[in-house]
Protein backbone atom coordinates (compact mmCIF):
# COMPACT_ATOMS: atom_id res chain seq x y z
CA UNK A 1 0.00 0.00 0.00
CA UNK A 2 1.38 3.43 -0.90
CA UNK A 3 1.27 6.49 1.31
CA UNK A 4 -1.35 8.06 -0.98
CA UNK A 5 -3.54 4.97 -0.85
CA UNK A 6 -3.33 4.79 2.93
CA UNK A 7 -4.22 8.43 3.48
CA UNK A 8 -7.23 8.19 1.18
CA UNK A 9 -9.05 5.62 3.31
CA UNK A 10 -10.77 7.36 6.25
CA UNK A 11 -12.99 5.26 8.46
CA UNK A 12 -15.21 5.75 11.47
CA UNK A 13 -14.41 4.30 14.84
CA UNK A 14 -15.90 0.87 15.39
CA UNK A 15 -19.66 1.15 15.84
CA UNK A 16 -19.62 4.97 15.75
CA UNK A 17 -20.19 7.50 13.01
CA UNK A 18 -17.22 9.78 12.40
CA UNK A 19 -17.76 13.26 13.85
CA UNK A 20 -14.39 15.00 13.52
CA UNK A 21 -11.71 13.92 11.07
CA UNK A 22 -8.29 14.84 9.71
CA UNK A 23 -7.60 13.64 6.17
CA UNK A 24 -4.01 13.53 4.95
CA UNK A 25 -3.32 16.61 7.05
CA UNK A 26 -0.08 18.58 6.61
CA UNK A 27 0.85 21.74 8.51
CA UNK A 28 4.14 23.51 7.81
CA UNK A 29 5.76 26.62 9.27
CA UNK A 30 8.66 28.74 8.09
CA UNK A 31 11.68 28.16 10.34
CA UNK A 32 15.19 29.55 9.83
CA UNK A 33 14.78 29.72 6.09
CA UNK A 34 13.37 26.18 5.88
CA UNK A 35 9.95 24.59 6.30
CA UNK A 36 9.15 22.79 9.55
CA UNK A 37 6.74 19.89 8.90
CA UNK A 38 4.89 20.05 12.22
CA UNK A 39 2.09 17.77 10.99
CA UNK A 40 3.28 15.57 8.15
CA UNK A 41 0.45 13.43 6.82
CA UNK A 42 -2.06 12.56 9.52
CA UNK A 43 -5.33 10.68 9.26
CA UNK A 44 -7.40 10.71 12.44
CA UNK A 45 -11.11 10.07 13.03
CA UNK A 46 -13.04 10.77 16.24
CA UNK A 47 -16.37 9.01 16.51
CA UNK A 48 -19.52 10.34 18.12
CA UNK A 49 -19.30 9.75 21.88
CA UNK A 50 -15.70 8.56 21.64
CA UNK A 51 -12.61 9.67 23.56
CA UNK A 52 -9.35 9.50 21.63
CA UNK A 53 -5.99 10.12 23.31
CA UNK A 54 -3.25 11.71 21.21
CA UNK A 55 0.07 10.80 22.82
CA UNK A 56 3.68 11.78 22.19
CA UNK A 57 6.75 13.68 23.37
CA UNK A 58 6.89 17.46 23.49
CA UNK A 59 7.49 18.81 20.01
CA UNK A 60 5.97 15.84 18.17
CA UNK A 61 3.24 17.98 16.63
CA UNK A 62 0.27 16.92 18.72
CA UNK A 63 -0.64 20.45 19.86
CA UNK A 64 -0.35 21.76 16.28
CA UNK A 65 -2.64 18.94 15.15
CA UNK A 66 -5.13 19.84 17.90
CA UNK A 67 -5.03 23.54 16.95
CA UNK A 68 -5.62 22.64 13.31
CA UNK A 69 -8.61 20.48 14.24
CA UNK A 70 -9.97 23.49 16.15
CA UNK A 71 -9.58 25.74 13.10
CA UNK A 72 -6.88 27.84 14.81
CA UNK A 73 -4.28 26.80 12.21
CA UNK A 74 -4.90 26.27 8.52
CA UNK A 75 -3.52 23.12 6.94
CA UNK A 76 -0.86 23.42 4.27
CA UNK A 77 -2.63 20.54 2.54
CA UNK A 78 -5.23 17.94 3.40
CA UNK A 79 -8.43 18.82 5.22
CA UNK A 80 -10.37 18.89 8.48
CA UNK A 81 -13.90 17.50 8.20
CA UNK A 82 -16.74 17.85 10.70
CA UNK A 83 -19.89 15.80 10.28
CA UNK A 84 -18.64 14.74 6.86
CA UNK A 85 -18.25 18.32 5.59
CA UNK A 86 -14.91 19.99 4.98
CA UNK A 87 -14.20 22.84 7.38
CA UNK A 88 -14.74 26.32 5.93
CA UNK A 89 -12.51 29.12 7.19
CA UNK A 90 -14.97 31.90 6.38
CA UNK A 91 -15.95 33.98 9.39
CA UNK A 92 -19.54 32.90 10.01
CA UNK A 93 -18.93 29.21 9.23
CA UNK A 94 -15.82 29.11 11.43
CA UNK A 95 -17.65 30.81 14.30
CA UNK A 96 -20.42 28.22 14.07
CA UNK A 97 -17.85 25.41 13.99
CA UNK A 98 -16.06 26.68 17.08
CA UNK A 99 -19.29 26.51 19.02
CA UNK A 100 -19.44 22.78 18.16
CA UNK A 101 -15.76 22.03 18.86
CA UNK A 102 -14.39 23.60 22.03
CA UNK A 103 -10.90 23.82 23.54
CA UNK A 104 -9.97 23.00 27.14
CA UNK A 105 -6.49 24.27 28.00
CA UNK A 106 -4.01 22.72 30.43
CA UNK A 107 -3.28 25.82 32.54
CA UNK A 108 -6.46 27.26 34.06
CA UNK A 109 -4.59 30.15 35.68
CA UNK A 110 -3.19 31.10 32.30
CA UNK A 111 -6.49 30.73 30.44
CA UNK A 112 -8.66 32.51 33.01
CA UNK A 113 -8.56 36.29 33.30
CA UNK A 114 -7.64 37.05 36.94
CA UNK A 115 -9.82 40.19 36.81
CA UNK A 116 -12.91 38.32 35.68
CA UNK A 117 -15.31 36.57 38.03
CA UNK A 118 -16.25 32.97 37.37
CA UNK A 119 -19.60 34.18 36.00
CA UNK A 120 -17.92 36.52 33.51
CA UNK A 121 -15.48 33.83 32.40
CA UNK A 122 -18.20 31.28 31.67
CA UNK A 123 -20.55 33.87 30.13
CA UNK A 124 -17.98 35.08 27.59
CA UNK A 125 -18.70 32.35 25.03
CA UNK A 126 -22.51 32.60 25.20
CA UNK A 127 -22.24 36.39 24.76
CA UNK A 128 -20.03 36.06 21.69
CA UNK A 129 -22.53 33.63 20.16
CA UNK A 130 -25.59 35.60 21.28
CA UNK A 131 -27.18 32.83 23.34
CA UNK A 132 -30.34 33.72 25.28
CA UNK A 133 -30.95 33.13 29.00
CA UNK A 134 -27.33 33.86 29.92
CA UNK A 135 -27.64 33.36 33.66
CA UNK A 136 -29.38 30.01 33.23
CA UNK A 137 -26.76 28.89 30.68
CA UNK A 138 -23.88 29.81 33.01
CA UNK A 139 -25.48 28.12 36.02
CA UNK A 140 -26.18 24.95 34.04
CA UNK A 141 -22.61 24.81 32.68
CA UNK A 142 -21.09 25.24 36.15
CA UNK A 143 -23.35 22.56 37.59
CA UNK A 144 -22.48 20.10 34.80
CA UNK A 145 -18.80 20.78 35.49
CA UNK A 146 -19.32 19.80 39.12
CA UNK A 147 -19.42 23.26 40.73
CA UNK A 148 -22.61 23.11 42.82
CA UNK A 149 -24.53 25.10 43.79
CA UNK A 150 -23.37 27.21 40.82
CA UNK A 151 -24.56 30.52 42.27
CA UNK A 152 -22.00 30.15 45.06
CA UNK A 153 -19.21 30.52 42.48
CA UNK A 154 -20.62 33.38 40.37
CA UNK A 155 -18.73 36.21 42.08
CA UNK A 156 -15.51 34.39 42.91
CA UNK A 157 -12.22 35.15 41.19
CA UNK A 158 -9.73 32.53 39.95
CA UNK A 159 -7.30 33.12 42.83
CA UNK A 160 -10.06 32.22 45.29
CA UNK A 161 -10.45 28.73 43.78
CA UNK A 162 -8.44 25.55 44.04
CA UNK A 163 -6.63 24.19 40.99
CA UNK A 164 -9.32 21.59 40.41
CA UNK A 165 -12.08 24.19 40.71
CA UNK A 166 -10.32 26.45 38.21
CA UNK A 167 -10.08 23.60 35.71
CA UNK A 168 -13.78 22.93 36.21
CA UNK A 169 -14.47 26.59 35.40
CA UNK A 170 -12.50 26.23 32.16
CA UNK A 171 -14.52 23.11 31.31
CA UNK A 172 -17.75 24.95 32.20
CA UNK A 173 -16.77 27.73 29.78
CA UNK A 174 -16.60 25.13 27.01
CA UNK A 175 -19.84 23.40 28.09
CA UNK A 176 -21.74 26.70 28.07
CA UNK A 177 -21.83 26.52 24.26
CA UNK A 178 -23.22 22.96 24.28
CA UNK A 179 -20.43 21.57 22.06
CA UNK A 180 -20.28 18.14 20.46
CA UNK A 181 -16.47 17.76 20.77
CA UNK A 182 -13.95 18.82 23.41
CA UNK A 183 -10.28 19.15 22.50
CA UNK A 184 -8.46 18.94 25.83
CA UNK A 185 -4.75 19.83 25.71
CA UNK A 186 -3.04 18.23 28.74
CA UNK A 187 -6.19 18.80 30.83
CA UNK A 188 -4.71 17.58 34.13
CA UNK A 189 -1.00 18.30 33.68
CA UNK A 190 -0.98 21.21 36.13
CA UNK A 191 -3.10 19.51 38.79
CA UNK A 192 -2.16 17.59 41.91
CA UNK A 193 -2.45 13.81 41.70
CA UNK A 194 -5.41 13.84 44.09
CA UNK A 195 -7.39 16.13 41.75
CA UNK A 196 -6.42 14.52 38.44
CA UNK A 197 -8.75 11.57 38.96
CA UNK A 198 -11.68 13.90 39.67
CA UNK A 199 -11.22 15.79 36.39
CA UNK A 200 -10.79 12.57 34.39
CA UNK A 201 -13.94 11.17 36.01
CA UNK A 202 -15.74 14.39 35.06
CA UNK A 203 -14.73 14.04 31.40
CA UNK A 204 -15.97 10.44 31.38
CA UNK A 205 -19.24 11.46 32.99
CA UNK A 206 -19.75 14.22 30.40
CA UNK A 207 -19.21 11.66 27.66
CA UNK A 208 -21.75 9.29 29.21
CA UNK A 209 -24.38 11.90 30.08
CA UNK A 210 -24.07 14.33 27.16
CA UNK A 211 -22.67 12.09 24.44
CA UNK A 212 -19.61 14.33 24.10
CA UNK A 213 -16.65 13.27 22.00
CA UNK A 214 -13.15 14.29 23.04
CA UNK A 215 -9.60 14.43 21.79
CA UNK A 216 -7.30 14.38 24.81
CA UNK A 217 -3.77 15.56 24.02
CA UNK A 218 -1.24 14.20 26.50
CA UNK A 219 2.27 12.87 27.00
CA UNK A 220 0.98 10.56 29.74
CA UNK A 221 0.12 7.03 28.61
CA UNK A 222 -1.29 6.30 32.05
CA UNK A 223 -3.88 9.03 31.51
CA UNK A 224 -4.69 7.58 28.09
CA UNK A 225 -5.26 4.17 29.66
CA UNK A 226 -7.71 5.60 32.20
CA UNK A 227 -9.83 7.74 29.92
CA UNK A 228 -9.56 6.83 26.22
CA UNK A 229 -11.38 4.42 23.95
CA UNK A 230 -8.63 4.66 21.35
CA UNK A 231 -5.09 5.99 21.35
CA UNK A 232 -2.96 7.51 18.59
CA UNK A 233 0.80 7.75 19.20
CA UNK A 234 2.51 10.61 17.38
CA UNK A 235 6.19 11.01 16.53
CA UNK A 236 7.78 13.80 14.49
CA UNK A 237 4.57 14.98 12.85
CA UNK A 238 3.04 11.61 12.05
CA UNK A 239 0.91 8.99 13.84
CA UNK A 240 3.09 5.89 14.16
CA UNK A 241 0.66 3.61 16.03
CA UNK A 242 -3.06 3.68 16.75
CA UNK A 243 -5.89 1.43 17.84
CA UNK A 244 -8.07 0.46 20.82
CA UNK A 245 -6.37 1.68 23.97
CA UNK A 246 -6.14 -1.72 25.69
CA UNK A 247 -4.72 -3.38 22.60
CA UNK A 248 -2.10 -0.71 21.94
CA UNK A 249 -1.01 -0.29 25.54
CA UNK A 250 -0.87 -3.98 26.43
CA UNK A 251 0.71 -5.16 23.17
CA UNK A 252 2.48 -2.16 21.58
CA UNK A 253 3.96 -2.93 18.17
CA UNK A 254 5.92 0.24 17.38
CA UNK A 255 9.31 0.57 19.15
CA UNK A 256 8.51 4.19 20.01
CA UNK A 257 5.29 3.19 21.80
CA UNK A 258 7.22 0.47 23.63
CA UNK A 259 9.76 3.06 24.79
CA UNK A 260 7.04 5.42 26.04
CA UNK A 261 5.36 2.60 27.95
CA UNK A 262 8.62 1.42 29.48
CA UNK A 263 8.76 4.44 31.82
CA UNK A 264 5.57 3.37 33.60
CA UNK A 265 6.25 1.84 37.06
CA UNK A 266 4.77 -1.56 36.16
CA UNK A 267 6.90 -1.94 33.03
CA UNK A 268 9.22 -4.98 33.27
CA UNK A 269 11.96 -3.41 31.15
CA UNK A 270 13.17 0.17 30.74
CA UNK A 271 13.93 1.38 27.20
CA UNK A 272 16.26 4.38 27.07
CA UNK A 273 16.04 6.22 23.77
CA UNK A 274 19.27 7.77 22.48
CA UNK A 275 19.39 11.33 21.23
CA UNK A 276 16.60 13.84 20.74
CA UNK A 277 13.75 13.83 18.20
CA UNK A 278 15.09 15.12 14.85
CA UNK A 279 14.54 18.68 13.72
CA UNK A 280 11.14 18.87 11.91
CA UNK A 281 12.86 20.92 9.20
CA UNK A 282 15.20 17.96 8.56
CA UNK A 283 13.07 14.83 8.84
CA UNK A 284 15.35 11.87 8.06
CA UNK A 285 14.78 9.50 5.17
CA UNK A 286 13.41 6.04 5.80
CA UNK A 287 11.50 5.49 9.01
CA UNK A 288 11.58 8.80 10.87
CA UNK A 289 12.30 6.94 14.12
CA UNK A 290 15.18 4.80 12.84
CA UNK A 291 18.01 6.94 14.28
CA UNK A 292 16.68 6.31 17.82
CA UNK A 293 15.13 2.87 17.33
CA UNK A 294 16.17 0.25 19.89
CA UNK A 295 15.05 -2.58 17.58
CA UNK A 296 17.34 -1.37 14.79
CA UNK A 297 20.22 -0.70 17.20
CA UNK A 298 19.94 -4.16 18.78
CA UNK A 299 20.22 -5.95 15.44
CA UNK A 300 16.74 -7.46 15.57
CA UNK A 301 15.67 -5.50 12.49
CA UNK A 302 18.68 -6.92 10.60
CA UNK A 303 17.78 -10.45 11.72
CA UNK A 304 14.28 -9.88 10.32
CA UNK A 305 15.76 -8.56 7.08
CA UNK A 306 14.19 -5.10 7.27
CA UNK A 307 17.10 -2.94 8.47
CA UNK A 308 17.68 -1.58 4.97
CA UNK A 309 14.02 -0.64 4.62
CA UNK A 310 14.10 1.04 8.05
CA UNK A 311 16.90 3.34 6.87
CA UNK A 312 15.64 4.04 3.35
CA UNK A 313 11.87 3.45 3.03
CA UNK A 314 9.27 5.51 4.83
CA UNK A 315 6.40 3.39 6.21
CA UNK A 316 3.00 4.16 4.71
CA UNK A 317 0.87 6.83 6.34
CA UNK A 318 -1.60 5.10 8.66
CA UNK A 319 -5.25 5.32 7.59
CA UNK A 320 -7.96 6.35 10.05
CA UNK A 321 -9.24 2.87 10.87
CA UNK A 322 -10.35 1.54 14.28
CA UNK A 323 -8.14 -1.57 14.22
CA UNK A 324 -4.69 -1.59 15.84
CA UNK A 325 -1.92 -0.66 13.39
CA UNK A 326 1.70 0.45 13.44
CA UNK A 327 3.84 2.27 10.89
CA UNK A 328 6.85 0.02 11.40
CA UNK A 329 8.62 -2.31 8.95
CA UNK A 330 9.75 -4.65 11.75
CA UNK A 331 6.26 -4.85 13.31
CA UNK A 332 4.83 -5.84 9.94
CA UNK A 333 7.10 -8.88 9.66
CA UNK A 334 7.27 -9.74 13.36
CA UNK A 335 3.58 -9.43 14.23
CA UNK A 336 3.02 -8.37 17.83
CA UNK A 337 6.52 -9.36 18.92
CA UNK A 338 8.19 -6.08 17.89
Amino acid sequence: MTETQASAEPAAAAGRSTLLEARDLHVEFAARGRRARAVDGVNLAIGAGEIVALVGESGCGKTTLARTLLGLERPTSGSVRYGGTELSYRGRALKSYRREVQLVLQDPMGSLNPRQTVYEAVAEGPRIHGLPDEKEVVASALARAGLRPPERFFLRYPHELSGGQRQRVVIAGALALDPKVLVADEPVASLDASVRGEILALLLRLRDELGLSALVVTHDLGLAWNIADRVAVMYLGRIVESGPVEQVLTAPRHPYTQALLSVLPESPERVVLTGEPPDPTRIPGGCRFHARCQVLASGRAAEAGVDGRCRSESPAVLPAVPAAQAACHFAQVAGTDA
